[in-house]
């Protein structure tokens, strides 16, 4: 019996919080409404906030969706950089972060001083940027890049040796795929370097005909195991295309919510449970309707810092603009 209550206890909690969220979900769909506002969120945000965002994506496709939405106020589910990336594309529009504190250590490993000294030691070497970084650093670099159009962006520089950071895995990667001598910042993300590469084969032992998809800002060690390397967008395209039925997936666990929804026959195995990122699980719907009650967290650049931000992330778009099958840095032909 008391086994029994415990479940009718347990089912009354899960309902509960269901008309919760419910509850806030209705009110951000009005709070959007009297604010002519649009709602983007990153891919490894929490599924209730995928659930009620107006577009969902990775870094390329949202600083594309920024830059079409008619929408005066950018609600920004994800981390800081991205927010400032909106900003830097968007100067007319007001821009919210719903958690102010939701930053990117990988983005704060590279600073502008340190940048500009690395450049002093290679003088005429133009600077790759992923986006992964600040809008100061973004202001020193010669043009940006994400997980999706890396090797297209490094083979469209002239020179034959480039500067490419903060993610020394991603650009590992790139410089297995390109000719160019890329010359790395040696910086890295936390959630995919914790992967190790014993977790990835221990996965692969216990779902023998799952295939792995890994996204290239792990290790090479973790990559050599992968059937596919991906930024997220290119993560759904590969799961929707295969044939496989069960994949074991190496990104944050923030990408399962809409990999399960979007295939609902396949199964997905997270390869550890460590590749869980703090701070894109700051954001909550509550959080969400308080940025858009109290237009509050709102993100601005410095304009003479945000144009020449602008510059590197706008020729990133201009380049990468065949790019829409989201391989990790292939071109959409390649």
């Amino acid at each position: 019996m008391v086994l029994s209550h415990q479940v009718i206890i347990d089912k009354a909690s899960v309902q509960g919080m269901m008309n919760y969220n419910n509850g806030i979900a209705e009110k951000i769909s009005r709070l959007k409404n009297e604010r002519n506002a649009v709602v983007l969120a990153h891919n490894y945000q929490r599924g209730e906030v995928q659930e009620i965002a107006d577009y969902v994506g990775d870094s390329l496709e949202l600083s594309r969706e920024a830059t079409k939405t008619h929408a005066k106020v950018i609600v920004f589910c994800g981390v800081y950089f991205m927010a400032e990336s909106a900003s830097i594309l968007n100067p007319e529009k007001t821009v919210l972060l719903p958690v102010l504190e939701a930053g990117c250590p990988l983005a704060d490993m590279l600073s502008a001083p340190q940048l500009a000294e690395w450049k002093g030691q290679y003088p005429g070497r133009p600077v790759v940027t992923y986006i992964n970084s600040s809008a100061v650093v973004k202001a020193e670099s010669d043009i940006c890049c994400t997980s999706s159009n890396a090797v297209e962006i490094v083979n469209s520089r002239e020179s034959d040796e480039i500067l490419f950071g903060p993610d020394m895995n991603l650009g590992a990667y790139v410089q297995s795929k390109t000719r160019k001598r890329l010359i790395l910042w040696r910086g890295y993300c936390a959630t995919h370097a914790w992967v190790r590469e014993e977790e990835v084969v221990k996965a692969k032992r216990e779902h023998p005909r799952a295939e792995v998809i890994a996204h290239p800002e792990c290790s090479a060690e973790v990559l050599r195991h992968a059937d596919h390397v991906c930024s997220t967008s290119g993560m759904f395209s590969t799961a929707k295309k295969s044939p496989a039925r069960e994949f074991i997936i190496v990104t944050e666990a923030g990408i399962l919510h809409r990999l399960k929804k979007e295939n609902p026959g396949k199964a997905f195995y997270l390869a550890s449970p460590r590749l869980f990122c703090p701070n894109m699980k700051l954001t909550t719907l509550a959080s969400v309707a308080r940025v858009l009650e109290t237009m509050e967290h709102k993100v601005q650049v410095d304009e003479e810092i945000r144009q020449r931000a602008a510059r590197a992330l706008e020729r990133m778009l201009q380049a990468s603009r065949g790019n829409t099958n989201g391989r990790a840095g292939e071109p959409a032909n390649g």
